[in-house]
């Protein structure tokens, strides 16, 4: 099923899950680049293949949500795949938790009222759980909020190694602001809308982000050399 840019982004913006933050949350999304996969095939913009029967499901929409910051590092990508029947019906959603994917549909269907997955993000780091007490089991729940904050500076990972690069001085000025956000889980949770304004197809959003790197960076320089 082929769609046209202007389809694939109002379907994307109808499935859009409902994010549940931290009432400290300190970083709210920048941006959602949407990819839509008909078949099964690897994931444009996350180290998967995404797998799915054609005869339940029609299409699996993938949103890469993107934040300039998290608490530890500067810049953040986190995923979440609704997987659309042929009814147009939710058959299932999974998210992304620090590099794995969980489901993210419980079994009883609690968290979806009609197109629109509910999902919990982690204090400070946004990784995404359907539970809120999974995060209860991390031992660094609050450390990584905490004194951990702006540990990993700049972080450059295998998709944009190339686009850009750090060194000490960089990751001493993410550091130093990323302390300034440091805060306490409050683990009260209040649910948060993406704004149609912040879609884009994901050739779009990996297009920008060097540039809003950039412009982090310059900020930060500006900050802390002034």
């Amino acid at each position: 099923m082929a769609m046209s840019e202007t389809e694939m982004l109002e379907t994307a913006m109808s499935y859009a899950p409902v994010l549940m933050f931290d009432r400290n949350e300190p970083f709210y999304p920048d941006f959602v680049g949407v990819s839509v996969l008909d078949r099964s095939g690897p994931s444009p913009s996350f180290k998967r293949d995404i797998q799915f029967p054609a005869e339940a499901v029609q299409y699996v929409i993938e949103f890469a949500i993107w934040w300039d910051y998290e608490i530890g590092h500067l810049y953040e990508m986190e995923h979440v795949w609704i997987y659309v029947g042929h009814d147009g019906e939710v058959v299932d959603c999974e998210a992304s938790f620090h590099g794995k994917v969980l489901r993210g549909l419980l079994k009883d269907r609690v968290n979806v009222v009609g197109r629109h997955v509910c999902l919990y993000s982690q204090p400070g780091k946004h990784a995404f759980s359907p539970l809120p007490v999974v995060f209860e089991l991390l031992p660094d729940l609050y450390s990584a909020a905490g004194t951990k904050a702006g540990c990993d500076g700049l972080l450059v990972n295998d998709l944009f190694r190339g686009y850009f690069e750090t060194n000490e001085q960089i990751d001493a000025q993410v550091t130093s602001y990323l302390q300034t956000k440091a805060f306490v889980p409050s683990m009260e949770f209040d649910e948060y809308l993406l704004k149609p304004e912040m879609f884009m197809t994901w050739d779009q959003l990996f297009g920008i982000i060097p540039q809003r790197i950039n412009d982090r960076l310059i900020e930060l320089e500006q900050l802390y050399n002034t």
